[in-house]
């Protein structure tokens, strides 16, 4: 199916469909330019193309921010209906269980030159996103739900917060010690949108996306763990 896109190569036999969902396709492509993770819009149902489509250029944006920063997918190639995107090996957090303080410091240290490129991750509650680099160092993966923002005015800041209160979780669960009175701070004070999402818009999400569509929260992880960026 690669050659749909790009002329000229033939499919190759190891191509894998990671996920198929009511959004499209995703392919792992093991390509000649290095493996990379393909997001085709075109197989999405037809009521949800248009919202599939647009979560693909809020991506695409966001990938484009951050443009030959490591840890994080780089963007080869996106049109109105694919995004095409490297391939970075390592398994999620629940698979790797990360112990090291320099993972964390590291974490944390990627997540602030994303923000300083004026990018919001918006989905690093799960644990999925947040991999385990076979080199031991972290990256973080599916940029469906990024922002990117110009003026980082004050709806951009309060995302940015969050991320790093999503991080902090995962330093909770794998290294309690290693939090610092601020980090508590952090944790123990999520922002009033926050705790609107929790207790009004969470609740209908969940069910919508589980009774409705289906999904789970680690949907797709095993796939992530080999083929990472499947979502």
């Amino acid at each position: 199916m690669y050659s749909l896109y790009f002329p000229g190569r033939s499919p190759v036999q190891d191509d894998q469909l990671l996920k198929k969902d009511l959004f499209g396709e995703i392919w792992y492509l093991p390509s000649r330019g290095g493996p990379a993770v393909l997001r085709d819009t075109r197989p999405a149902r037809w009521w949800l193309r248009w919202l599939a489509r647009g979560l693909m250029r809020r991506e695409a944006a966001a990938l484009a921010a951050l443009d030959g920063l490591r840890g994080v997918p780089q963007l080869k190639h996106s049109d109105h209906t694919t995004l095409l995107r490297s391939y970075l090996p390592g398994v999620p957090l629940f698979e790797g269980r990360p112990k090291t303080p320099a993972y964390f410091k590291e974490a944390a240290s990627l997540l602030r030159r994303i923000h300083r490129a004026n990018v919001v991750h918006n989905d690093l509650a799960k644990e999925p996103n947040v991999l385990l680099r076979n080199d031991g160092s972290p990256s973080f993966i599916d940029f469906q739900l990024a922002w990117y923002s110009r003026d980082r005015g004050w709806l951009f800041r309060i995302a940015a917060r969050e991320d790093i209160r999503h991080l902090l979780k995962h330093k909770r669960t794998y290294r309690p010690d290693l939090l610092s009175a601020r980090e508590h701070s952090i944790l123990n004070s999520p922002s009033p949108l926050s705790k609107v999402w929790m207790s009004v818009v969470k609740p209908v999400y969940v069910f919508v996306t589980r009774r409705i569509l289906g999904w789970a929260d680690r949907e797709g992880a095993a796939d992530r763990g080999r083929h990472n960026g499947s979502g």
